[in-house]
């Protein structure tokens, strides 16, 4: 995810203003219950003090707001939310919270009638959601002039150099309310340049070269304008830009606009077919890792005894060292390194890298059992843990192996926008690969997997994860 320096002050600033408008919020509910709740429920008036309830909710409840928004992902892509998206998230998020709060501190109340517990909620929701919603009115409307007018922009390649790319170029360049774009320069497809294009901006490189110039120059957003014949090169173009994480835009043709494929982001906006970024939304995004987080240290924790006699195990049924550990390559394309029991002998890859058969010589027998059960694999809790891993995703390659598979199929680099799993779909229906064209063949499970990522298909897998464990069918 792109996070400018830019991004990171403006989300201070946001937070800022979402924990005053909460701190406003609970004060102001907190004199309704006095003023109005309180005398219904005594009978006669009540003497407004802010009291040590007040003060610990002063303290804590802006706090919990915070948590709340944070989850629902409203401090990411800062500059990218439209004014009605925030509102809507507000409003859902405002019930949300406002009925866990209202158990939280309101429903212990003794009153008169039921009634006046409606409206006790009714005031907690309408003050937290009526305030935050005039200041994120405010603070969007802010956001969207500064683009407008140009004093936030995007650094902007565009890729292409014929007619359809200077179009583009000049579209977005004359639009009356500004997209943000502040192109860099563009670079060619297959050689052909559009002179005009030439003259407006330089071309400031190959296509080979988009990565390490989406890196060096702090790249935002890509423009893909293909002219007709250059089409066949999307693909290419798709799968190498994906991995940079940059904001895609693709220039469609009349195809597209038959097919329903273009979306505008905005009103003004040119019409553009734009690529998918998030993968999963930010609150299932930061659920999944809570979850990771919770079952790793549970796992880790009451499970140790599992731990210890599994070591045990392997260190006296051959020789060697219990833990087996090397680099394996994660999320964004980093290495890092894995953890496993042993379940080979010792120096199983003298020989170099290869990839484990069924009738593998070179695995234990303790070993085989292990692979049955997924035994081996428990010590990777600690990489969920630690956050280089997750519970649920493609199994992490060497980058010896992922050089080989990315000359049959470019796309496999796909995975590495997700974290690596202990289990993924791929593993579940094909288990372990014995060569390279089987995780090829693999592959094609483990990308259903990421461009359908919920909760609810990491809760399927994880089942069936169980199954095969409990049934002892891994390979």
């Amino acid at each position: 995810m792109i996070s400018t320096k830019r991004d990171k002050y403006q989300a201070i600033k946001e937070i800022l203003a979402d924990y005053i408008a909460a701190l406003i919020a609970w004060t102001l509910y907190f004199t309704f219950r006095k003023i109005y709740i309180e005398p219904l429920k005594f009978g006669h008036p009540v003497e407004l003090e802010y009291n040590t309830t007040f003060f610990l909710g002063l303290a804590i409840i802006p706090l919990f707001w915070l948590i709340l928004y944070h989850i629902s992902g409203a401090y990411f892509d800062i500059y990218r939310k439209s004014r009605l998206g925030v509102l809507g998230t507000t409003l859902w998020i405002s019930i949300l919270g406002s009925l866990i709060l209202f158990f939280a501190v309101s429903l212990d109340d003794f009153v008169l009638s039921y009634q006046y517990y409606y409206w006790s909620f009714a005031g907690l929701f309408s003050l937290h959601f009526g305030i935050t919603a005039i200041e994120r009115i405010f603070v969007g409307t802010r956001k969207a002039r500064q683009i407008q007018t140009g004093k936030v922009g995007f650094n902007t390649i565009l890729v292409g150099s014929g007619p359809k790319a200077y179009e583009i170029y000049k579209t977005i360049q004359e639009q009356t309310v500004g997209s943000g774009n502040r192109f860099i320069g563009y670079v060619p497809v297959n050689g052909s340049e559009d002179e005009n294009l030439k003259a407006a901006l330089p071309c400031i490189g190959q296509f080979a070269d988009m990565v390490h110039l989406i890196k060096e120059l702090d790249v935002e957003e890509v423009i893909v304008a293909p002219e007709n014949n250059e089409h066949r090169y999307l693909g290419k173009f798709i799968t190498e830009l994906e991995v940079t994480n940059v904001f895609i835009k693709v220039i469609p043709d009349i195809t597209d606009f038959l097919l329903g494929s273009v979306k505008m982001s905005a009103i003004f906006g040119a019409p553009v077919i734009e690529l998918k970024r998030q993968l999963m939304t930010q609150w299932q995004k930061s659920l999944k890792r809570l979850f990771d987080i919770f079952v790793s240290i549970f796992v880790l924790t009451f499970l140790s005894p599992v731990y210890i006699i599994t070591a045990i195990i392997v260190k006296f049924t051959s020789s060697g060292p219990a833990l087996y550990s090397h680099n394996r390559v994660g999320f964004n394309g980093k290495p890092f390194c894995i953890y496993k029991f042993r379940s080979m002998y010792c120096n199983a890859e003298e020989q170099g890298p290869q990839l484990s058969s069924k009738h593998d010589p070179r695995i234990t027998p303790f070993g085989r059992f292990m692979r049955k059960t997924r035994l081996d694999e428990i010590p990777q809790f600690y990489n969920v843990l630690m956050g280089t891993m997750s519970i649920v995703g493609p199994r992490p390659e060497r980058e010896y192996f992922i050089d080989q598979i990315v000359q049959v199929a470019p796309h496999y680099r796909l995975l590495h926008k997700v974290r690596p799993g202990i289990t993924g779909w791929g593993q579940v229906k094909f288990g372990y690969a014995e060569n390279v064209d089987e995780m090829v063949d693999r592959l094609k499970y483990d990308i259903l997997y990421i461009e359908n990522m919920t909760i609810a298909l990491d809760l399927k897998i994880l089942i069936y994860t169980f199954l095969i464990v409990l049934q002892g069918r891994g390979k």
